[in-house]
């Protein structure tokens, strides 16, 4: 059996004797068999110009009056960017990644056997010192604590430039969900959306083509039709959703913009004299009728195309030629990837591209919030190794996208859930791979836990307490028992999917301080009064309301 796990690709699907044959795209997904559009079309013109004239007499080149008018965001809606990692199939998150401790916070340690169910064994347990590197094993470099041999950590850490993370901080949620399931309503995206997060081509982004975006379901409460994520998961999909057209390319960026605005202008004049026979009151007598609406709808495109030309003709939005983000021919060193990594191929190479892609919507204000599912996280029965291969996959992507949002100078919040957890039964892994660490033998979702990363361009993130002991509980929202086990009574969401959505959600307004909107934004929201929703909130605010307000 030995020798088969070493031969193993851990990227191959996996089969697990406890599991039923995969049948549904999520099955697919959290085992490895799988890994995890908006338009604007310029029409004809050269029809619209035979009396130029009247073309060149209706220019009038006042582009972000018009986009006022038809409801266009030149740079997104101002909020804080929102990048959440779903990882499908029960991902370890509590103690060999992110410290959880007991009642008082992540330094209240739990027991070794606690410990050894999360994968650690007794000479590697928080507390302790690494007698190689002589440092101790929690580790918080990061703001938040992590194990200093995490794979998460030293992903995030190998994307960073050294002295970003000072300007890092998170907090960790133990909380319970259903092993094995995209059933877990975990994807708060609606919610980010509803709290004012909007893109200037969409609002939101999402790898997947379902409802969510991602792996996990959202709360049905949250759900809106208009929301659903445009799928996005390679860098042809970031370019797919800007066509500029031929314009752009036979006229400069600015004449086409300028002709676009023309066909604006003539197509206004136009739709005057148009009746669409659809001129009848507005069944709440409101003064604005459904002719109004068609001939707005249709002076609007155009401006939308406009503007579409305006910021984008000439501009790469290719996340491969985005020199920050990839190495650039004959310049190496300036991209958080380089082009071996980008164009290498295999795994490591599809989950970069994929979480650039996103990260380059949202961190530029493209899109208000993404979503980024990452697959094969369904990795008990088997070598330790694959675990940490993977968990450090998924931390050179986070640290991307922190890293991205530094170069950007733009603050970011980073959510990071999977679909319940995993235990290990003590076995060690002593491969190089493996790192001496307890091996994954059967799902466990009383280990189960989600957390943020906050990065702020001006400061380190400040938890919320006027002492150490203050703080420890804001960074920890809930606690886990000695043994490792999520403390269920702790909070509202430790054991309530729906309800950890919307402690991210209350902390994200927090972020803004729009923590006293909550309870307007989000009715019958189940985290109760003011003091419990403040005993949930991890961070001092930012900014006051938008990202151009710091505080």
């Amino acid at each position: 059996m030995a020798n088969n796990r070493k031969k193993r690709d851990w990227d191959a699907p996996q089969l697990h004797g406890d599991h039923p044959r995969p049948v549904t795209r999520r099955q697919f997904v959290a085992q490895g068999f799988m890994s995890g559009a908006a338009y604007t079309i310029g029409g004809g013109v050269l029809s619209l110009f035979s009396n130029p004239r009247e073309a060149y007499a209706a220019l009038a080149p006042d582009l972000d009056s018009l986009r006022t008018s038809c409801g266009i965001a030149a740079n997104g809606a101002g909020k804080i960017p929102f990048i959440c990692f779903d990882l499908a199939g029960g991902a370890n998150i509590a103690g060999s990644n992110v410290l959880i401790g007991q009642e008082g916070g992540q330094q209240d340690f739990l027991n070794t056997n606690g410990y050894s169910r999360q994968g650690l064994p007794g000479d590697m347990v928080p507390g302790l010192t690494d007698p190689v590197l002589q440092q101790p094993y929690a580790n918080f470099d990061l703001g938040l604590g992590f194990h200093l041999d995490s794979a998460f950590r030293r992903g995030i850490l190998q994307s960073l430039t050294p002295g970003t993370e000072a300007n890092i901080n998170g907090a960790v949620i133990p909380a319970r969900s259903d092993n094995d399931t995209g059933n877990n309503p975990h994807n708060p995206m609606y919610g980010i959306a509803r709290a004012g997060a909007d893109g200037s081509i969409l609002t939101l982004a999402g790898s997947e083509n379902s409802d969510s975006g991602g792996n996990s379901m959202l709360p049905m409460s949250l759900y809106d039709a208009e929301l659903r994520p445009t799928k996005v998961d390679r860098p042809s999909d970031v370019t797919n959703l800007v066509d500029t057209g031929e314009l752009v390319g036979i006229l400069s960026k600015d004449d086409a913009t300028m002709v676009m605005e023309t066909i604006y202008r003539l197509t206004d004049e136009k739709m005057k004299m148009v009746d669409s026979s659809l001129g009848m009151q507005d069944p709440n007598n409101m003064p604005l009728t459904r002719d109004d609406v068609i001939k707005e709808l249709v002076r609007c495109n155009y401006v939308k195309a406009a503007d579409i030309a305006d910021r984008f003709g000439g501009v790469p939005i290719d996340p491969g030629e985005d020199p920050l983000i990839v190495d650039q021919p004959g310049n190496p060193g300036t991209g958080i990837f380089t082009e071996a990594e980008w164009n290498g191929g295999g795994r490591d190479a599809r989950e970069f591209q994929k979480t650039a892609s996103v990260m380059k919507l949202v961190m530029n204000g493209y899109a208000g919030a993404g979503c980024i599912e990452m697959g094969g996280y369904d990795y008990h029965g088997g070598a330790r190794a694959e675990g940490e291969v993977k968990d450090f996959r998924a931390g050179r992507c986070m640290g991307a996208v922190l890293e991205y949002a530094a170069r950007l100078q733009t603050p970011v919040m980073m959510y990071v859930f999977s679909d319940g957890s995993l235990s290990s039964n003590g076995t060690i892994d002593n491969s190089v791979e493996g790192r001496g660490k307890g091996e994954w033998s059967s799902d466990n979702s009383s280990t189960a836990g989600s957390f943020f990363l906050v990065y702020n361009p001006t400061r380190r993130p400040t938890i919320i307490g006027a002492t150490p002991e203050e703080q420890a509980v804001h960074q920890q929202i809930g606690y886990m028992s000695a043994d490792g086990s999520v403390q269920r009574a702790a909070t509202p969401a430790a054991n309530n999917v729906p309800l950890l959505v919307n402690t991210v959600l209350l902390n994200y307004m927090a972020l803004h301080n729009e923590q006293d909107q909550f309870a307007n934004v989000f009715q019958n929201h189940g985290l109760g009064n003011v003091a419990l929703r403040d005993s949930l909130t991890a961070f001092t605010p930012i900014c006051n309301g938008t990202i151009a307000n710091p505080v």
